[in-house]
């Protein structure tokens, strides 16, 4: 799969934790720790779950940081 974006980190999936409405998945990348929420749909198309091997794809438009 080729993409625009150009923030692809590839990881391993730590946790999939599922809800009604949303999934919480966290993956582990050689910089650290993301958990991405996405939808359970989605998480089901893609059948994720532990030790998976995924790219985390960021595209935002802003970063935000607040103390």
């Amino acid at each position: 799969m080729e993409l625009s974006a150009r923030n692809k980190l590839a990881g391993t999936v730590q946790s999939v934790h599922s809800g009604e409405v949303m999934a919480e998945i966290t993956v582990h990348v050689d910089a650290g720790t993301i958990t991405a929420a996405i939808t359970d749909a989605s998480r089901e198309r893609l059948n994720l779950k532990e030790g998976d091997q995924v790219a985390v794809i960021i595209k935002a438009t802003e970063v935000m940081i607040a103390k």
